[in-house]
């Protein structure tokens, strides 16, 4: 629960929509429990019949990286240099890549 003992739970609310191949986050709410979050969530944010699939994750679940340590968190991947395809000599005849 929340704070408040008499305040219901934020859930977070993820909608993937009819041509979309992810969940995008759309809003968020407070419901009692993860059922009444979803129905909540199909009468809010999908009233014109957008959704396929509603996620509901309650909001005390979800963790975050620290947008002020994202040069530190980060930079690893830099010495990774298998990722980039820096190092690949393409023939001459190949012209769109």
């Amino acid at each position: 629960m929340a704070g408040n003992k008499n305040e219901w739970p934020l859930w977070e609310i993820f909608i993937r929509s009819k041509a979309g191949l992810d969940h995008k986050h759309v809003g968020s709410l407070h419901a009692a429990d993860a059922q009444m979050a979803i129905e909540m969530a199909r009468d809010v944010y999908t009233r014109r019949q957008e959704g396929i699939s509603i996620w509901a994750v309650e909001s005390v679940h979800i963790h975050a990286s620290n947008p002020d340590e994202a040069a530190c968190f980060y930079e690893p991947m830099n010495d990774k240099v298998y990722r980039h395809p820096t190092f690949y000599e393409l023939p001459d005849e190949i012209t769109h890549m």
